[in-house]
């Protein structure tokens, strides 16, 4: 039997999401757990410490993301 095409109204796209690589993931943990590190235990972590924690967990949740909506990441 013939499957039956789904008909979508104009404009409407599907996102296909697919689960990041193994080292997309990890590299995101590894960020955002050291951040936090140095937030909730006052280490001292060059790059990561004051000021600089907030675009540091910005570029890990980024990578995350990048890693659920591209394919080889």
């Amino acid at each position: 039997m013939a499957k039956a095409l789904k008909v979508r109204p104009q404009g409407e796209t599907k996102m296909g999401l697919k689960a990041p690589g193994i080292l997309t993931f990890m590299i995101s943990v590894i960020l955002t757990v050291a951040v936090l590190f140095t937030i909730f235990f006052k280490a001292e972590v060059p790059g990561l410490s004051g000021d600089n924690g907030f675009w540091a967990l910005l570029l890990a949740q980024f990578v995350l993301i990048l890693g659920c909506t591209m394919r080889g990441l």
